[in-house]
């Protein structure tokens, strides 16, 4: 286990960073790299999803939404092997609760990070609106994550992050008064550039204990890439929006 360092930005990009938070109404992504890489990117949170009030529609998650009450998600996924297509990619996987429709998101994933022109891997944790934190352990593409959220009702929440193949785990607790008012399994980019890959698998995703399929959530395009149908827990990010998503 190792303790977590907060992200400290060596190289501005001061144009770029603007452009992408003016460009999000809501939510946005983490930033950075691993400590042994310069992280280049100024940080922009991951965290409240820019909601159409009509329906759910592309924006800047992708993946699957519960809404209701939860305490606690867990999921897996592989990280993908990706191309970079601009210097501007930038997204990641991640599990979290809260952020559709709350102020909060109690929230942990893997970032790819384009910046230096190849994709750069890094693990970490937020507490939006609060900045990411990042761990310091080696991230490759093909590896398989486990992440989980949960808060014991007293809003003491309990964050961990695994990866299988490496074989780390880091875990964390904060204090936060979330409202649990969401549970998702998602992809995001901040920076609405992703780059390419031909999958992005999740498997196993559980709300509080249960089979997501039984949180009855919805499905989000985002970038150009949506869900396929969610069973027992098990879907796949790819190219064209998926077999179950709602696009504009």
């Amino acid at each position: 286990m190792h303790t977590p360092t907060s992200f400290a930005p060596r190289r501005a990009r001061l144009a770029a960073a603007a452009l992408a938070c003016a460009a999000l109404t809501a939510g946005a992504g983490v930033t950075g790299a691993p400590a042994a890489a310069a992280r280049s990117r100024i940080p922009v949170s991951f965290g409240h999803h820019h909601r159409n009030v009509k329906n759910f529609q592309d924006s800047n998650w992708g993946g699957y939404v519960a809404t209701g009450s939860f305490s606690s998600i867990s999921g897996s996924w592989t990280e993908p092997q990706v191309t970079c297509n601009t210097s501007n990619d930038l997204y990641a996987p991640w599990v979290g609760i809260d952020g559709y429709g709350s102020q909060s998101v109690e929230q942990t994933g893997v970032q790819t990070d384009c910046s230096s022109g190849s994709p750069v891997y890094s693990a970490w944790y937020e507490m939006y609106p609060a900045q990411p934190v990042y761990w310091n352990d080696p991230v490759s593409a093909g590896d398989s994550f486990t992440g989980s959220v949960s808060d014991d009702g007293t809003g003491n929440y309990t964050i961990t992050l695994t990866d299988n193949t490496a074989g780390w785990t880091e875990s964390t607790q904060q204090q936060y008064n979330g409202q649990d008012a969401s549970a998702e399994a998602v992809i995001e980019s901040p920076t609405s550039s992703y780059p390419s890959f031909s999958e992005q698998d999740f498997s196993n995703v559980t709300v509080d204990g249960q089979p997501f399929d039984a949180a009855n959530p919805q499905a989000l395009t985002s970038g150009g890439y949506g869900p396929t149908a969610l069973n027992n827990g098990s879907f796949a990010m790819v190219p064209g929006g998926g077999a179950n998503a709602r696009r504009k």
